[in-house]
């Protein structure tokens, strides 16, 4: 996915702000080959939680239907790590079951004054891949 470095800015924003609970949202995409994304839409973490993610469904159909009605598409799905590197937990690997063809975009804040590392992946069965994020300039 090719994502602005702004929007990248955006969901890393999120995450220190929900800190030290996972933020999560969702980020729209210009589809295409590779899809461009062109929002972030941030949801509540339900769980409200250091250690996983939770939004509830009702709050799910309405970011998808708001991205659907400008014409974009469900492009990846984000959150944070607090106290853990960005790489998929167990959790993710079975939230992600429902979601095939979704990337993954992992935000780490794992450790005090260090940078936050973000990663995007597919988790497709049970699969873990690492997929480029293309941070652009807009």
């Amino acid at each position: 996915m090719r994502i602005a470095a702004d929007l990248i800015a955006e969901i890393v924003e999120h995450a220190r702000e929900e800190a030290p609970n996972e933020c999560c949202g969702v980020v729209a995409v210009r589809p295409g080959s590779p899809a461009e994304a062109v929002g972030v839409h941030r949801a509540v973490n339900a769980a409200a939680s250091p250690l996983r993610f939770e939004i509830e469904p009702r709050n799910v159909l309405d970011l998808i239907n708001a991205i659907e009605e400008e014409g974009l598409e469900l492009g990846a799905i984000y959150h944070s790590h607090t106290r853990t590197a960005p790489y998929p937990s167990q959790t993710d690997l079975n939230f992600a079951a429902s979601w095939p063809g979704v990337e993954w975009i992992i935000v780490g804040l794992a450790g005090e004054g260090v940078e936050p590392e973000v990663r995007s992946f597919l988790i497709e069965g049970g699969e873990i891949t690492e997929v480029e994020l293309s941070a652009t300039v807009p």
